[in-house]
C-alpha cells in the first residue's frame, strides 16, 4: 500500500515540478540572491538531477557518488534543464516501479569512494528524505527566485496569492 501512495505522489509531484521548471525565464538563470547561493539555472538543474538519484536510491544497496558519472549541460539552457528533468523522470519512474514494499525496509548507503554521505538507513526514510522531501525543499527555494525576479509563480496546490488578488 505505501507504495502506491509513493507512486501516486511521485507522479502528482512530477507535475509540479515540471509546470515550475517550464516557468524560468531564461533571461534569469543567472539570478543569484547572494554570493553563497547557486543561480536559478543551477538550482532548477540540481532539482531535475534529484530525479537521476532515484535510480541510485532505490535500486542499489549502496550508492557510490563516485562511480556514478551524469551528464548534466548547461545550466544557462532552460531547455536543456527540461530535457534532461523528463530523461531523469522516466528513469526515476522505472526505478520507483521496480521496488517492492520489502525493499522498502532495506537498509541503504550513499557515499562517495570510501566515505560515507548517508546512511546506513531504511531505503522508506530515503526516498521520503533524500527524493520527496529533497525536491520540495528545493522548488521552495526556485519559487523564492522567482518571485524575486518578478516572474509569475504557477499554482502548484491551488491558486498562488497572485491568482487571489486578480480575482
Amino acid at each position: 500500500m505505501i507504495l502506491q501512495y509513493l507512486t501516486g505522489e511521485f507522479e502528482h509531484e512530477v507535475e509540479n515540478t515540471r509546470k515550475l521548471l517550464q516557468a524560468i525565464p531564461e533571461k534569469d538563470l543567472r539570478y543569484k540572491p547572494s554570493e553563497i547561493s547557486w543561480t536559478m539555472g543551477e538550482l532548477a538543474q540540481h532539482i531535475a538531477t534529484i530525479y537521476y538519484w532515484y535510480v541510485g536510491a532505490l535500486t542499489k544497496d549502496v550508492y557510490d557518488l563516485a562511480a556514478d558519472h551524469l551528464e548534466r549541460g548547461d545550466t544557462n539552457d532552460i531547455k536543456a534543464t527540461l530535457a534532461l528533468f523528463e530523461n531523469n523522470v522516466e528513469k526515476a519512474r522505472a526505478a520507483l516501479k521496480s521496488l517492492t514494499e520489502e525493499k522498502l525496509k532495506d537498509n541503504w548507503t550513499m557515499k562517495v569512494g570510501e566515505k560515507v554521505i548517508l546512511g546506513p538507513m531504511p531505503r522508506g526514510i530515503v526516498s521520503r528524505g533524500l527524493l520527496f522531501n529533497h525536491i520540495y525543499h528545493h522548488r521552495g527555494e526556485l519559487i523564492v527566485y522567482l518571485r524575486a525576479t518578478g516572474n509569475k509563480v504557477p499554482g502548484l496546490y491551488g491558486p498562488t496569492y497572485e491568482d487571489k488578488q486578480k480575482s
